[in-house]
């Protein structure tokens, strides 16, 4: 709750994340039990299968495949910046910087969210490496601190540009590439809604068992396939639950945004995130501070990859380096604060309503998108196979 609202009063300048994990630490340190998630009612096996499966699900019914399309552009720069910053990063155990299980640990929840902190955390933790278990949560909380205030100063820049020629006449005002839902920060559909192979079930019948019911069954589903080994590889059953929850919701069989309609992603993302806390419940002060030099190394590194490669990239595809670079740093908050950074960027600029939307249509649906390609899928897709090489 005091997340929630520090983050709120503060416009996601100071991370929730960052504040839950601090009040998780100090109060392990002091007056919390160490098995209060366990006591709480939230087994295990809930919060650390149930729920990441079916939330991952939950994630590919929120992608527009056709939205995702007409941004094709920013995609491209946002996985080439996150190519850079993984490559980049990989450099630091050759040199002796970082030890590489922290490297890799860390870089997932580097590049996304929750989902792919859960991952590296329960692997790491599997494979008897604590450390790079807690390195991943430590993560998560802190990543945001150097996303939003770069990523800030690129959209000042892209703001100031585009205002230039609006200003100029260069340009005319043109509608948004998408609209934007900014209840549920995904990009609006606008097209009509094409006839699915499997016919939506009538209202009368809809409710969130049946809701609850078919998205496990797609997630059951995405759990066996992660099992199936090629050769000495598999494939992570997280990765095949965003494959397969995009594939569902476009036969019909899943609705758009899933968890959503049916009220449960709150509770789902509550639970999901009780289980990433409680890895901090055994972490010690001195833990906590053998992490900080580390962490602030991959980060660093971390962003200058991003930078290099997805400016370079940007300006083959003649993307503005601005945007190229501030749809790229989604990857370090992803929703909602891309949404915010965005809205004050442009208020800031200018008090012109008209001007005010033209910054908003050009720049609101990349950040999004920008959101949507590292947090939601790309974070994932790396998490599946940064865990086979712990």
């Amino acid at each position: 709750m005091i997340g929630d609202l520090v983050g709120t009063m503060t416009k996601a300048w100071v991370p929730s994340m960052f504040v839950i994990a601090a009040l998780f630490l100090v109060g392990y340190w002091t007056i919390l039990p160490q098995d209060l998630i366990p006591n709480s009612g939230l087994s295990n096996t809930f919060i650390g299968v149930i729920c990441p499966y079916i939330l991952v699900v939950h994630m590919g019914t929120t992608i527009s495949l056709r939205d995702l399309a007409k941004q094709w552009k920013t995609i491209v720069c946002c996985l080439a910046g996150l190519v850079g910053m993984c490559a980049l990063c990989m450099l630091l155990p050759m040199i002796g910087l970082v030890d590489r299980p922290l490297v890799i640990a860390g870089l997932p929840p580097l590049t996304g969210g929750i989902v792919a902190t859960q991952i590296m955390s329960e692997a790491a933790a599997a494979k008897g490496l604590t450390a790079a278990a807690l390195f991943a949560t430590v993560m998560l909380s802190v990543q945001g601190f150097a996303g939003y205030p770069i990523t800030a100063v690129m959209l000042k820049k892209e703001g100031a540009r585009l205002l230039k020629d609006y200003r100029s006449g260069k340009v005319a005002k043109v509608a948004s590439a998408g609209e934007v839902d900014t209840s549920a920060g995904k990009m609006a559909d606008t097209a009509p809604e094409k006839k699915k192979l499997i016919p939506a079930v009538p209202q009368k019948y809809y409710g969130t068992a049946l809701s609850l019911a078919k998205v496990t069954l797609v997630a059951v589903a995405a759990f066996y396939m992660g099992t199936i080994k090629y050769g000495t590889f598999t494939i992570s059953g997280m990765v095949w639950a965003l494959i397969f929850g995009v594939i569902a919701t476009e036969l019909g069989f899943l609705d758009k945004n899933h968890l959503g309609k049916s009220g449960c992603i709150n509770f789902v993302m509550f639970a999901l995130m009780m289980l990433v806390f409680n890895g901090l419940r055994t972490a010690s002060p001195s833990d906590i501070a053998s992490l900080i030099v580390p962490m602030l190394v991959v980060v660093a590194i971390g962003v200058v990859g991003m930078g290099i490669v997805c400016l370079l990239v940007g300006k083959v595809l003649k993307v503005s380096p601005y945007m190229a670079f501030a749809t790229a740093l989604t990857a370090l908050y992803g929703f909602p604060p891309n949404l915010i950074l965005t809205t004050e960027a442009c208020k800031s600029m200018t008090n012109d309503p008209e001007e005010n939307q033209y910054l908003m249509d050009n720049m609101l649906p990349q950040m999004i998108v920008g959101g949507f390609t590292t947090v939601t899928i790309s974070s994932v897709l790396i998490a599946g196979v940064f865990a086979n090489w712990l």
